[in-house]
């Protein structure tokens, strides 16, 4: 009867069981003692065979395994991995065939020594998650050329008070770094990132730019705290889009920064039953000062102050005061107020003068764009004389000129058009606007001159640079500053010096400031900087030398050189 062969039988054992059941008589134990020592005596002679290398290898019983006689003097090689080579003899366990290791190779490699040299606790190196705090800024870091951390390492509270007080006032190119660095997307320090956001939205509101403020709260989330929506509703206030602002509040009460606030946004968003029960709340506990309550009372009941007299006006008004008196009908002038309150006037419901007036101080401070100045010049004819009206009807005769062509028209209009801009102090805006246009004309004399000079002030300084007019001069030294390579010897006085030091070969940033910048402080060293170049635009000339040596240390070499143009053409700033 033929043997099957068992589950989990190696090929091996099945005909050493049929040779052991050759006989009559089956005996397991006798079977199982034979398979034992037959797998242990493989095993060990593997060992040793591996062990003894002076012992001859035998010759294998197979004629298909021996390649061909042993050489005595050639000891076995172990092999290299578990795997049976031709001619090894089985093992029944597995594990008992697996070579010994190599004798010429340690038992354990280390990579770091067995022992620590010493017993102290290892320091551990703790790295702020400062990337995951999202920027805040209305300006992609590829357009200004800044760093998204620009404000990194720095004290927060300290960059708050820079950004307060740094002055830009007298220098257009600063006005526009300024607004440069408030509106680029950037992320704030570690600590303190509320605190800078808070201050840059109040230089926003100080620099008369509400519009911005209002996009940089409402992109940072203005419902976040009390803080920011007090800001936000301030701006909004100002730019006449209080309606999202009174709905947040309405939302979220406990944000209303005084109960005013919450009065006006109720009848502001139509529900005057509440308005009236909140007024009535407020006159009763005294939560609003008389003078406002007043206010309030007339906004709400208008029909029964009708015949009453005008309010008293306040000195110093809030934006909220400033929309109350405006919606009773007895609307402030806002020149004497900040500057903030003159973007107020630009709305339409302001008349044409007011909005004349209100964007010549924004233009002045670079916050509103010269175009549209331009539109507000040549909405209409002048209504009078004297004062804005002349300096309308002098543009409107420049940019009639202009059209035509006409080198004479406009030889005679430029310089009446010149001197109309500098008693509003808004030369960079009109040579924004107009310097292209002029370099197409072919002038010549005092116009030609005037011309280039204006040019000089326009984004176009370096092309207006190379060609001069023919009187030389300090025109010399201007077109060399414009080309960055302005040197002592066509200085001609502290200031041109000054200036030609800083474009020097060798120039460098001051000490203290480079330190900020080794330790990768690039935004507050900016800002001292721009502070370093308001103290040398008033004589210390040391500091305007410092100044316009970091920003070219920096990257600024556009800054420093219409900083110095500007210094030198804008003689009475």
């Amino acid at each position: 009867m033929p043997t099957r062969q068992r589950r989990g039988e190696s090929a091996w054992a099945a005909p050493l069981m049929r040779s052991a059941c050759a006989g009559a008589t089956f005996r397991p134990n006798r079977l199982l003692k034979q398979m034992l020592v037959l797998g242990l005596g493989v095993a060990t002679s593997g060992f040793a065979g591996a062990a003894t290398a002076q012992t001859p290898a035998a010759p294998a019983a197979s004629p298909v395994a021996q390649s061909g006689p042993p050489s005595p003097a050639t000891p076995r090689e172990t092999p290299r991995s578990g795997a049976a080579k031709p001619g090894d003899p089985l093992a029944a366990i597995d594990w008992l065939a697996t070579p010994a290791p190599d004798a010429g190779l340690p038992g354990t490699v280390l990579l770091e020594p067995p022992v620590a040299g010493s017993a102290r606790r290892p320091e551990v190196t703790v790295t702020p998650l400062a990337s995951l705090v999202a920027p805040i800024g209305l300006v992609k870091p590829a357009s200004t050329g800044l760093p998204v951390d620009l404000w990194r390492g720095s004290n927060a509270e300290a960059l708050a008070t820079l950004l307060a007080s740094v002055p830009v006032r007298k220098s257009p190119a600063m006005q526009s770094l300024m607004f440069t660095l408030l509106l680029s997307e950037t992320r704030p320090p570690v600590e303190g990132g509320e605190r800078l956001l808070l201050a840059r939205l109040d230089r926003l509101m100080d620099l008369g730019a509400p519009d911005p403020a209002q996009a940089l709260a409402e992109q940072a989330g203005p419902t976040r705290s009390k803080a920011r929506f007090k800001r936000w509703f301030d701006a909004t206030l100002l730019t006449g889009d209080e309606q999202q602002a009174c709905s947040a509040l309405q939302d979220r009460p406990h944000l209303a920064p005084d109960y005013a606030s919450r009065i006006f946004c109720a009848a502001r968003l139509g529900d005057w039953p509440t308005a009236a029960l909140l007024l009535e709340a407020a006159h009763a506990l005294e939560l609003v000062d008389s003078r406002q309550l007043d206010l309030l009372d007339r906004f709400l009941n208008p029909d029964v102050f009708e015949d009453a007299p005008p309010l008293r006006a306040p000195k110093s008004p809030d934006p909220l005061t400033f929309r109350l008196y405006e919606t009773i009908g007895e609307r402030r002038p806002t020149s004497n107020l900040p500057r903030a309150f003159a973007a107020a006037d630009l709305r339409d419901i302001a008349g044409w003068k007011a909005q004349l007036e209100a964007a010549e101080r924004l233009t002045r401070i670079g916050a509103l764009n010269p175009n549209h100045l331009l539109g507000l010049y040549t909405e209409r004819s002048p209504a009078a004389s004297g004062g804005i009206w002349d300096r309308v009807a002098a543009l409107q005769r420049f940019e009639t000129a202009l059209e035509t062509g006409n080198a004479e028209a406009v030889s005679k209009t430029l310089p009446k058009v010149w001197r109309a801009m500098q008693t509003a102090q808004i030369e960079t805006a009109f040579a924004d606007l107009f310097a292209d246009q002029l370099a197409r004309i072919p002038l010549d004399g005092q116009a030609a001159n005037l011309a280039w000079r204006i040019r000089l002030l326009a984004p176009t300084y370096e092309t207006a640079s190379h060609s001069p007019p023919p009187s030389q001069g300090r025109s010399a030294f201007v077109a060399a500053v414009a080309q960055g390579l302005p040197t002592q010897e066509l200085a001609r006085n502290g200031v041109e010096q000054a200036i030609a030091a800083a474009f020097a070969a060798d120039s460098a940033a001051p000490r203290k400031l480079q330190r900020l910048l080794d330790n990768g402080q690039l935004g507050e060293s900016i800002l001292r900087a721009m502070q370093l170049f308001a103290q040398g635009a008033d004589g210390n000339l040391g500091d305007l030398t410092d100044a316009l040596a970091t920003f070219r240390a920096v990257g600024l070499e556009d800054t420093a050189r219409r900083a110095a143009l500007q210094l030198l053409l804008l003689d009475h700033r």
